[in-house]
């Protein structure tokens, strides 16, 4: 298996309705489902969620609405 570094991109994501460490691990788990490999960081007090993937940002928003939770890319 090759890592594929170059390919994965930083993803900061907005997330609403995480308000525990069970939200932490379903959010982490919704991620890796999606991306195995990816580094998932959740800051549950500022609702923002930190990726490294090579998942598009619409693909990882779309994971975490199938987990229950509003998700959406955050710029700049």
């Amino acid at each position: 298996m090759t890592d594929r570094a170059e390919d994965r991109m930083e993803l900061l994501m907005k997330v609403e309705g995480m308000t525990c460490q069970g939200c932490v691990a379903a959010v982490t788990k919704a991620i890796q489902r999606l991306d195995p490999a990816a580094r998932v960081e959740v800051d549950l007090a500022g609702g923002r969620v930190a990726v490294v993937t090579d998942a598009q940002a619409l693909d990882v928003a779309q994971a975490l609405g199938r987990a229950g939770y509003e998700a959406e890319a955050m710029t700049g």
